[in-house]
């Protein structure tokens, strides 16, 4: 007798954060921020939706993405996610996967004025950067994220 599957509950390996039925607009329109960085969410929003030829879609309670991809780490955990995106938050607004692509840093020192992590760029208010390079990298991001084996992407983070 084999053991048990893991109940989506207990499954680490999955991901928490799934597309839902929430209108992106919607979103933008009640989240707790700014008018001026609701209204910047709306460029972005469209900017992205331009770019990837793709339509806006909540994932989680928070993240804005445009289209998708699949990934699985060396460790089994795999999933979809969105393949690119961006979420309105309080303090910023908060853009995924531009610093994935590994062409992205001579556009990232062009970008203006920004905070980054690991896996983000945080902006205060999109007239800090100039929307020009803006656009290049989520173009370069998106087809980096949905053309790359992202199971070497991961291990090469590891």
């Amino acid at each position: 007798m084999g053991a048990e599957p893991l109940s989506p509950k207990t499954d680490n390996r999955t991901n928490k954060t799934h597309p839902t039925a929430v209108d992106p607009m919607g979103f933008i329109a009640t989240v707790d921020t700014t008018e001026a960085r609701r209204q910047d969410a709306v460029v972005l929003l469209e900017l992205m939706a331009e770019i990837t030829g793709q339509p806006p879609r909540m994932w989680g309670p928070s993240i804005i993405g445009f289209g998708e991809y699949h990934y699985k780490y060396a460790s089994g955990r795999e999933g979809d996610a969105a393949a690119a995106g961006f979420s309105p938050r309080k303090a910023n607004l908060v853009i995924y996967g531009l610093q994935d692509p590994p062409e992205a840093g001579p556009l990232l020192e062009k970008l203006g004025k920004f905070k980054s992590s690991v896996a983000c760029v945080y902006i205060n208010k999109l007239a800090d950067i100039d929307l020009g390079v803006l656009r290049e990298l989520i173009d370069l991001s998106y087809r980096y994220i949905t053309t790359t084996d992202m199971q070497s992407l991961q291990s090469q983070r590891d």
